[in-house]
């Protein structure tokens, strides 16, 4: 070959590396850090204000308890990955005022090194995305082993007044998402339940969906596959199976629906179970801890009194309808899962009282 073929050919791929490099640039660039600072300023893990973060501020002095600073504040969670030269998988230093979920929570050394995460079943999972940080504190702090343990013993529908509704927590996808492999909702023995949701290889985590910065979901991600899916609202109206759960012969609704079907005919039950075999009506509300309440005289509003009249058979019910309610986008995180945790309670409630089972079917 002469020099002046192989200098050509030189020149052309320096140059066709360059057009290569300056492409990806142009087109695929990472974002800016102002571009990443707005998006995240509109998240809610950047408001200062949110319950979240000022729930002790009034507190004197206004120190955060250890379980909560994990995941309740930028501080804590660096305590927790041991950031700060302490034990790791625990906060043992005070947390004294609001310290939001910023740059660094996500972003330190170790929280990038991070391939495991330890639910309150005691599982531990391996994640080697960048979503172990998400499934660290998106979790709830409760799960199957802890509330057998709190029942153990126990007479399943004799009122124990030592027994109290047992709350998973809120905002907890990673667990819905994970589900049997992960334990979070109440599984009731004999029965088989789906481990983690596997959707599609490019949309397979948190942060697949989620962007991690803003958290919100962008609709065009679903819309390929989704067809029905042009706006945000749009999401909520995502179904893929053609199996009718809630008997009522429509197949195109969306599943979120199906799923609110066993809410309604699990909710009945309790309020069923409540009156008939306690002899205390039940009522719930969503907005308000501890979530269930004595009932008023129409025998479903919520009084300002907590219900205190639990068996076990209740608690495990109770736990289940309110998972539900912690984990709002549960229809797209594991829609199976909770299927099957909500049928399974109706049909355990159903040992002790009529229920109709006949339209369902469990996953």
């Amino acid at each position: 070959m002469k020099w002046t073929t192989i200098i050509i050919v030189v020149l052309s791929v320096i140059v066709v590396a360059g057009v290569g490099v300056w492409t990806y640039g142009f087109f695929f660039a990472p974002d800016s850090v102002e571009m990443v600072s707005e998006r995240w300023a509109r998240s809610g893990h950047a408001n200062a204000a949110s319950v979240a973060f000022t729930n002790w501020a009034d507190r004197e002095p206004p120190e955060i308890p250890g379980v909560c600073a994990r995941c309740h504040s930028m501080d804590g969670y660096l305590d927790y990955l041991g950031a700060d030269g302490s034990t790791p998988g625990v906060v043992d230093q005070p947390v004294l005022g609001i310290s939001i979920v910023s740059c660094r929570t996500c972003h330190d050394q170790l929280a990038h090194t991070m391939t495991e995460v330890t639910f309150p079943s005691s599982i531990v999972v391996e994640e080697h995305t960048r979503s172990v940080n998400c499934m660290h504190c998106h979790q709830g702090r409760r799960a199957t082993p802890g509330v057998d343990e709190t029942l153990a013993g126990l007479e399943l529908d004799v009122v124990d007044e030592e027994l109290s509704f047992i709350n998973v927590h809120y905002a907890i996808a990673a667990a819905t998402l994970l589900g049997g492999d992960a334990q979070g909702g109440y599984q009731y023995a004999g029965k088989s339940y789906v481990g983690r949701w596997e959707h599609v290889p490019d949309y397979d985590t948190c942060i697949d969906c989620h962007d991690p910065h803003s958290t919100f979901r962008n609709p065009d991600q679903c819309s390929p596959c989704h067809l029905n899916v042009v706006t945000h609202a749009d999401l909520r109206d995502i179904r893929v199976s053609d199996i009718d759960y809630d008997g009522d012969g429509d197949v195109d609704k969306p599943i979120r629906l199906e799923v609110a079907s066993f809410q309604a005919a699990l909710f009945t039950a309790i309020q069923n179970y409540a009156a008939d075999v306690i002899g205390e009506p039940i009522a719930y509300d969503r907005q308000r801890s501890p979530h269930f309440f004595a009932a008023a005289d129409d025998g479903e509003t919520a009084t300002g009194d907590r219900y205190d009249s639990w068996t076990p058979r209740l608690v495990r019910a109770a736990y289940n309808y309110h998972y539900v309610h912690a984990d709002p986008g549960a229809y797209v995180h594991n829609a199976r899962y909770v299927l099957q945790l909500l049928y399974d309670s109706i049909e355990d409630l159903g040992q002790a009282i009529p229920v109709d089972l006949e339209p369902f079917v469990r996953p």
